[in-house]
């Protein structure tokens, strides 16, 4: 491409109705035009069936065939490729326009969360902190929904899951293509152990056919400073050998303190091509993060102390003050008592995943994939813990036998620990599946099989006596003033995964489709508390709580889509499935990861082993969209049956340790939803899109909860009747305003989330607020040698808005209040200048 020559292609915008939006697009960047080999197709609802093996479709969406290779080697851009952005029924597609107005580097989730229907949250504005990041579908938390990266399965690695990865440390974000996300029962084939209500699937960029590199450098508010690098091999032999590396380095400090987040990634792909229709990929990333995480807050430390209230590190001696019990008087009447402001928290995180991926043309007729893949995560989270001594240092001996100081410090006591959450992760899978044209039908069928052995526990290292030392660093190393002197609970689990599938697409007329099919999956989990004191004297002592092994399974979970083109531009889709998420391994209970193993002692686990029936959700989505020229508009309606879905319920700070909170079967939960958008383009280059979405989950049943009496709340008891979803909010808005001229472009993006029930009871809420994003670029072209240099202004939450973005980290209160809220990042500034060569 000439530096200033200008292809527009007619980019697919699409939203959770489904909804298909013409948008002129500029493509400003060879590098950012950088799509899926034609031979990539597997992104359809449920079958993943190519998009060019619809003639109805394609007829829906004209695009002029004119393959062009694009400046700095990247793939012709084809009429296949530009339709991986087309949304069809329930499924909406991702691509280069919104993935571009967001921070470079910043959490891919951030894209996702644009859609109707989708609630994203971050603490720090890139997303490094995955701790208070997170995401709700429809309803559904980001633990619930099926995650997948190149057909590997992430699910979800926060919150104390025992399986997964989060996407913000699985790829680089800048070398992810595009995003497929399903808003209904989520893909049928994917492979999930924890799907009820959606799926995401992400795709990485292939390596480029012309040898060449890509550069980009960001700066920032709060000495922000984010590199990417990429370098791409080219065409090496006949055949087309290619592969690609690339390193990312981020670090911002927070906006409210002086610790830094960082993080580094290196990630690889190698692509050797087979025939014309086939090819083997193999793909490795290594992840790399040290966060100094943002003080959990609460409602009423919120009030009280204000929105700048921080971590108090590195005030290490003010640290020590507090913990001796010589806080602020006004902390006795909060929930977080003398947790209230901590010295430090944070997580040191280490990933390291890889695979081949076959995706073969056995016949004009049958092709084979097959997965292989295997993860090692390591990972260590830590709170300062003040009351809880340090019995090794100067004075050993001298604590409180109950290991903490109950109000009665003694000089020469070291009144603070370090308490570090250590997990190991290790799994490994292979995913498998046929596909097979005949006549106007193309069957597939799969299956998944992973194993996986995790281990989690909390521990206490020695803090220093005053000017004796430096105080531990949250990211480590914890060992400095000896080994862990008491373990507060530990466990392992051991899981196998399998899943098999079988569906059918069936081109019943030119513009009626029918996809239909099941899964069956069998999962068996085993283990549970290897060190447990319930007295909560952080002895150390080998009790054990609740072990043994649990296996969950369903035979036939079924899927049905039709999608019906019944007129030009008009479009009617219904989708059903049925899921079923089996029971998780995971000994440390939230309202968001409940688990059988979090009961307190090996009768309750055998009780609720015997009595308990994994969760099952039943799925049903219809929509309807209209697309032009000029206008596009759409609406979907869902709802959802929710049976046997478990909670924890909890009422503590996170100094009382959520081990052994109430477990409750909520019996019958359900959601009704809609998802209306429309885009105008009244002119060239400007496209105006507003959505808004409305959802009301309740619970259906009479189940009775009482509560222990806590700084906000008093003892008493309710019923879980009536009551909404916490977390996720009822109503949402968003828009989004982009104009391109030339190598111009600018775009506005506004989003509003109504107040969030925070309590399981509802009786305390979470305000509602308004966010806005605004940003530029510019394509200079070729500049000296470099090609595509273009360059790029972002200002993050342009109106400067006080809101709480994650909440829930901590699970949720039962009533009241609970130290389990995160605000949102200031408004910040972000530059960043990028060239290929």
């Amino acid at each position: 491409m000439q530096p200033r020559s200008v292809h527009r292609f007619f980019l697919l915008l699409t939203c959770s109705t489904g909804l298909v939006s013409l948008l002129p697009f500029e493509e400003a960047n060879a590098a950012d035009a950088v799509l899926q080999k034609p031979s990539v197709h597997r992104t359809g609802h449920h079958a993943g069936v190519p998009a060019k093996q619809n003639p109805a479709k394609a007829a829906a969406a004209p695009v002029k065939h004119t393959p062009k290779s694009v400046a700095g080697g990247s793939e012709d851009v084809k009429v296949t490729q530009v339709r991986r952005t087309v949304s069809h029924n329930s499924e909406n597609t991702i691509g280069l326009r919104e993935m571009s107005q967001q921070v470079p580097g910043q959490n891919i989730l951030k894209a996702v969360g644009q859609l109707p229907g989708v609630s994203y949250s971050s603490t720090d504005p890139l997303g490094i902190d995955t701790w208070g990041a997170s995401i709700y579908m429809r309803g559904y938390f980001q633990n619930q929904l099926a995650m997948t990266l190149d057909g590997v399965p992430l699910n979800d690695q926060s919150y104390a899951t025992t399986n997964g990865l989060n996407i913000a440390n699985a790829w680089i974000p800048d070398d992810i293509a595009r995003v497929s996300v399903s808003q209904g029962g989520g893909a049928l084939s994917l492979p999930s152990n924890t799907n009820l209500g959606g799926s995401m699937q992400f795709f990485t960029s292939d390596p480029k056919e012309k040898a060449g590199a890509t550069v980009s450098q960001g700066f920032g508010s709060y000495a922000m400073k984010r590199t990417y690098v990429r370098v791409d091999s080219g065409e090496l032999n006949s055949t087309g050998t290619r592969f690609y590396a690339a390193y990312s380095r981020s670090y911002e400090k927070k906006y409210d303190g002086g610790s830094p987040d960082f993080m580094q990634q290196v990630s690889a792909k190698f692509l050797q091509p087979v025939g014309n229709d086939s090819k083997i990929t193999g793909f490795f990333t290594w992840n790399n993060a040290e966060v100094f995480g943002y003080l959990d807050k609460s409602l009423g430390s919120l009030s009280a102390n204000g929105w700048r209230q921080e971590l108090l590190y590195p005030n290490y001696p003010l640290a020590f003050q507090y913990a001796a019990g010589n806080y602020p008087a006004s902390w006795n009447n909060l929930v977080s008592g003398n947790y209230t402001q901590l010295y430090d928290a944070g997580q040191s995180t280490q990933d390291y995943i890889g695979g081949l991926n076959f995706d073969m043309a056995l016949t004009s007729r049958l092709r084979w994939n097959t997965v292989l893949y295997a993860h090692r995560d390591i990972s260590d989270t830590t709170y300062s813990a003040p009351g809880t001594c340090s019995p090794g240092t100067s004075a050993p001996g001298t604590c409180a036998a109950d290991g903490s100081d109950n109000g009665n410090y003694v000089s020469g006591q070291v009144p603070i620990s370090e308490q570090v959450w250590m997990s190991r992760e290790m799994r490994e899978g292979l995913t498998s599946s046929l596909e097979y044209k005949i006549a106007r039908h193309t069957i597939s069928t799969g299956l998944w099989f992973e194993h996986n052995d995790y281990s989690s526990g909390t521990y206490y290292f020695n803090e220093p006596q005053l000017g004796e030392g430096k105080p531990l660093e949250t990211t480590g190393p914890y060992n400095v003033y000896g080994g862990p002197f008491a373990t507060g609970w530990a466990y392992t689990f051991h899981t196998n995964t399998f899943q098999y599938h079988l569906q059918d697409h069936w081109q019943i007329l030119d513009n009626l489709i029918a996809t239909y099919g099941f899964k069956s999956i069998l999962q068996q989990t085993g283990g549970g508390d290897t060190q447990w004191d319930p007295t909560g004297n952080y002895s150390g002592l080998n009790s054990r709580g609740a072990y043994g092994s649990v296996t969950s399974g369903a035979g036939f979970l079924p899927a049905v889509n039709l999608d019906w083109r019944f007129k030009r531009g008009h479009e009617l889709y219904f989708d059903f499935s049925e899921n079923m998420r089996p029971f998780t391994g995971n000994s440390y209970a939230s309202s968001t990861n409940p688990s059988l193993w979090s009961v307190q002692d090996k009768a309750l686990f055998r009780q609720w082993k015997k009595n308990a029936t994994p969760e099952r959700t039943f799925n049903y989505v219809l929509g309807y969209r209209y697309s032009s020229r000029l206008l596009t508009a759409g609406i979907d309606g869902y709802h959802v049956d929710d049976h046997n879905r478990l909670l924890a319920a909890s009422s503590s700070a996170i100094g009382g340790s959520d081990v052994g909170a109430t477990l409750i079967n909520a019996k019958r939960a359900s959601q009704w939803g809609m998802d209306a958008v429309m885009t105008v383009n009244p002119v060239r280059g400007l496209s105006i899109t507003n959505s808004v979405s409305y959802n009301h989950f309740v619970y259906g049943s009479s189940v009775p909860i009482c509560w222990d009496a806590n700084a906000s709340v008093a003892a008493g008891c309710g019923n879980l009747k009536g009551k909404k979803l916490d977390g996720y909010p009822s109503v949402m808005y968003k828009a989004n305003l982009t104009y391109s001229w030339h190598g111009a472009s600018a775009w506005l993006d506004v989003n509003y989330y109504s107040k969030r029930p925070y309590s399981l009871m509802n009786d305390t809420h979470v305000p509602a607020y308004w966010l806005a994003n605004l940003g530029s670029s510019y394509d200079f072209g070729n500049v000296g040698p470099l090609k595509g240099v273009k360059a790029s202004f972002m200002v993050y939450n342009l109106f400067n808005a006080k809101y709480i973005s994650m909440m829930g980290e901590n699970g949720f209160p039962t009533a009241g209040d609970m130290q389990s809220i995160e605000r949102g990042a200031v408004r910040e500034f972000f530059g960043t200048i990028k060239a290929t060569y």
